[in-house]
């Protein structure tokens, strides 16, 4: 079958690339064919046509045009697509018969560099996994500020850090099972042929790629799983992204265990990034806490955000930093308006070296370099002393004016003032957005492409007075000088005046209402201005690319510049959001301890009237009280006040002030949350499943230096095995001997209240309510004791349940409590019984004590709730020991 030779150049691309839609460049279009035509055509909207290629062979075509390529590609890139683009490579005026064309990049969820496709305030990850022997390796790039990275970690590990990461695209071997993130979800997921995650190639790979001898400085020498992530990634690029590897100069190789653990549901449940209802980001700890101005510092602060911090020194730091700006308003009013004003330095420069900058990225980059000395200048010591310092609420004595509180940030800040300078001599103030658009490079600054405008501009002059003088020379007043791509420059008389044309014109085309002429003076011109144009813009091009490549010399100081100012900029958020709301500085412990004097929720507390949340204190240690038993009604603050104290915690180990009056906090290795209710339709689970499934993942990971806080346990069954549960729970974290962990336990079961008489760290409190003259108020604040009410039926009057249903449920109720001696509204642990303290048993009773306990069981003495739940104890664990 004869095809045509484009059609055969296509299909010689198509080939190499059978799974990546292509956008093939034609002219000033890029056009798909075939199947990738009906997808584009269906997934963009456009037109889907066909072209003959071939002897009886009409192609279907599709495509775009080429200017509006970024915003097309966003489009196929959300919709989950790969996207080859195939741009052409040589002159197509001086090409002797096909164009040469070369897929210049692939395009990836995880390679995208096209800043209107990516969040400015997060970074965009491809990752790559591999598994093998109980052990796993996760190694992550952004390839739009070439932050390289890779840990090698224990497999029960991965979840947790699969959702932390959040990939774009994540790589695995192809025939290994699709990684799943700690919520169960899929990330979005590219299978690689094995040969690229090879051991026996990666770490020859790594070495070729960063041109050393050995791994060491790298931090994964020792680390050959590390090694094979880190190689795939790189063989992903050198595929997809071919100029994106030479910017990738930098391994860095963490560790996991410096950093607290967070699983997705505690994520989730804590609102870190994401509301919880609505899933909103602005009703989260992220809206809160980022009052950032520039990108890098968004990604940073996200990033934080998701890797709390273990190392109390380095916490320090960051709070001394935090302090520093605090106690210096001026400071950071200064600093806040100068960063404003910097653009994204880390995406700026990679697309310098990538060379796809546009000419008002490259203005944006020398302006945002020009601030630096401002910068710097704003956090001289000598520059802050005088400034009329007042008190600052709750600022340490450590945040006075030495910029030693900013540790080594400002030597860091890199003016780069010969790049910065460059840009100022070579590129306009305010150059079009394509450099096809002329008018990028300075007047001045090429000598040769100064005498191309010149000659341009002075024939381009000589034509504007050529109309007013033929006027005048031959007397035709309709005359006019007009041009077009077909004819060039023209001369155009109506058909009233065209017998009085002179002698000199001659005719170029008839219209219905005139004639176009040319001269030969005219087309001399003409070549004269259409040469001066190609070379411009030869010229033009050129030197753009010359600056570019110039300046791309200087992204190491540039980066480092950028963060700096990433961190300064996070620094002085946190100290603006501490000034506003009036957060304090944590003290921070190494022992297992929390002790916060007032404190406060600091996303409820940013949708309310200022003063209006109440706080709350929180004592809990280890050694003491270990355990709080929180009961009270619902919409009474109980939920409130648990993730308070995780937010709390969260917010001093990324090293942020914190809403409280006074806080002491111990280093915390993990957060752990059982809240709310959620069933798995997908995985068939049920919403009690799902909690038992969450509890057990607790008490089988939780240390002694975790926070666990749980809502409601055993409310997702019966009420016998729902306290059964939530006893059972609430036992072991107090005696298991490698648990002990600080736990806020909230619950309904208001029998749990007797925990605290037999279990030495239990401490019981409760919701403070207001009861007077039959109006029921929810004080929300969190008193000693226990609770003797539920007013579950005030709360659903408060929710808007029918009068009916409130009377009726009344009624119930009173039957209820008479039935059980008054315990049914109560629940207190005495009500309807006598205390029975020699009963009071846990998982850890020795078996003779055990046994000794069922045969002297009083059923009489407790109500039938009480007494089962007694019964089923002491029986499960006389069968356990094999002596019932």
């Amino acid at each position: 079958m004869t095809i045509t030779p484009l059609r055969r150049q296509y299909l010689q691309i198509k080939k190499q690339y059978p799974d990546v839609l292509v956008l093939f460049r034609l002219g000033d279009f890029y056009e798909t064919f075939d199947d990738d035509a009906r997808l584009a055509s269906s997934v963009l909207g456009i037109t889907l046509t066909s072209r003959e290629m071939g002897k009886g062979q009409r192609v279907p075509m599709a495509g775009i045009p080429h200017h509006s390529l970024d915003g097309y590609l966003g489009k196929l890139i959300r919709a989950g697509h790969k996207v080859a683009v195939c741009d052409q490579t040589s002159d197509p005026a001086e090409a002797k018969g096909l164009v040469d064309r070369e897929v210049s990049r692939v395009i990836t969820p995880g390679t995208v560099v096209e800043p209107q496709l990516l969040d400015q305030k997060a970074n965009n990850f491809l990752a790559a996994l591999v598994r093998e022997g109980g052990q796993a390796a996760l190694a992550h790039l952004d390839v739009s500020t070439s932050e390289f990275a890779v840990t090698q970690l224990a497999d029960d590990r991965l979840p947790n850090e699969l959702a932390r990461l959040g990939a774009a695209e994540l790589l695995y071997p192809r025939g290994a099972a699709p990684p799943m993130a700690g919520d169960g979800a899929a990330p979005p997921a590219t299978a690689l042929d094995p040969r690229a995650f090879d051991p026996a190639d990666a770490r020859e790979r790594l070495l070729r790629h960063f041109g050393v001898a050995s791994l060491e400085a790298y931090g994964c020498e020792h680390l050959p799983l590390a090694q094979r992530a880190a190689a795939a990634v790189l063989a992903y690029v050198g595929e997809t992204q071919k100029t994106a590897l030479g910017r990738i100069t930098l391994l860095s190789t963490y560790s996991v265990d410096r950093y607290m653990a967070l699983d997705p549901q505690t994520r989730r449940n804590l609102e870190l990034t994401q509301g919880g209802r609505w899933g909103g980001p602005e009703h989260s700890l992220l809206a809160v806490l980022d009052e950032t101005r520039t990108a890098m510092g968004g990604r940073l602060l996200r990033r934080w955000l998701s890797q709390p911090l273990l190392d109390i020194a380095a916490l320090e730091q960051r709070l001394d930093a935090v302090a520093w700006f605090v106690a210096q308003p001026i400071a950071r009013g200064k600093t806040a308006a100068l960063v404003a004003r910097i653009a994204d330095l880390e995406r700026l420069i990679n697309r310098v070296q990538s060379a796809i900058a546009t000419p008002k990225e490259l203005v944006a980059l020398r302006r945002s370099l020009e601030l630096v000395p401002e910068m710097r200048a704003v956090l001289d010591t000598d520059s802050v002393r005088g400034e009329a310092l007042e008190p600052q609420p709750n600022a340490t004595s450590s945040a006075d004016t030495r910029s030693p509180s900013l540790g080594d940030l400002p030597s860091q800040l890199k003016p780069c003032a010969e790049a910065a300078s460059l840009i100022a001599r070579a590129i306009a103030d305010d150059p079009p957005v394509q450099l096809s658009d002329g008018g990028v490079i300075r007047a001045g600054f090429h000598e040769e492409l100064d005498r191309y405008r010149a000659a341009g501009g002075d024939a381009r002059g000589y034509l504007a007075d050529l109309e007013k003088r033929e006027r005048e020379r031959t007397g035709i007043r309709s005359l006019k000088v007009g041009y077009n791509r077909v004819f060039g420059y023209y001369i155009e008389v109506s058909n009233a005046s065209a017998a009085q044309a002179p002698a000199d014109y001659v005719r170029k085309q008839t219209l219905t209402g005139g004639e176009r002429f040319i001269t030969p003076e005219l087309k001399e011109y003409e070549t004269l201005i259409l040469n001066a144009q190609e070379r411009v813009q030869e010229l033009e091009a050129t030197l753009f690319r010359q600056v570019c490549a110039q300046v791309a010399g200087y992204a190491a100081p540039v980066l480092e510049t950028a963060r700096a100012l990433a961190q300064l900029d996070v620094h002085s958020a946190l100290a603006d959001v501490a000034a506003r709301r009036h957060y304090t500085r944590p003290a921070l412990a190494d022992a297992p301890e929390m002790r916060i004097v007032n404190g406060r929720h600091p996303i409820v507390e940013r949708h309310l009237d200022a003063g209006a949340f109440v706080p709350n204190d929180v004592d809990l240690s280890a050694d003491a009280g270990q355990l709080v038993v929180l009961t009270g009604p619902n919409m009474a603050g109980k939920s409130t006040y648990l993730r308070q104290a995780g937010l709390i915690v969260l917010m001093a180990q990324i090293g942020s002030f914190v809403p409280a009056d006074a806080a002491r906090i111990g280093i915390v290795d993990r957060v752990f949350t059982r809240v709310g209710l959620q069933d798995d339709l997908a995985t068939g689970q049920s919403t009690f499943m799902v909690e038992m499934i969450e509890t057990a993942h607790i008490l089988n990971n939780a240390t002694r230096r975790s926070l666990i806080i749980l809502d409601e346990i055993g409310r997702g069954t019966s009420t016998h095995d729902g306290l059964a549960i939530a006893r059972a729970v609430a036992e072991h974290i107090h005696n298991a001997p490698r648990l002990g962990a600080m736990t806020l336990f909230a619950t309904h079961y208001h029998e749990l209240t007797d925990l605290a008489d037999y279990l030495p760290r239990v401490r019981n409190f409760r919701v403070a309510v207001s009861e007077e003259g039959g109006t029921i108020a929810f004080l929300h604040k969190i008193i000693p004791g226990g609770a003797d009410k539920s007013y579950g039926v005030h709360v659903a009057e408060l929710a808007g349940m029918p009068r009916p249903v409130i009377a009726r449920a009344q009624e119930a109720l009173q039957v209820l409590e008479r039935a059980d001696g008054g315990a049914a509204g109560k629940g207190t642990p005495s009500a309807g019984k006598a205390a029975v303290p020699h009963m009071q048993l846990t998982l850890f009773t020795p078996p003779s004590a055990a046994l000794a306990a069922l045969s002297r069981l009083d059923v009489a003495s407790l109500t039938p709730l009480e007494a089962i739940t007694k019964l089923f104890e002491l029986q499960a664990k006389a069968r356990a020991e094999g002596e019932a």
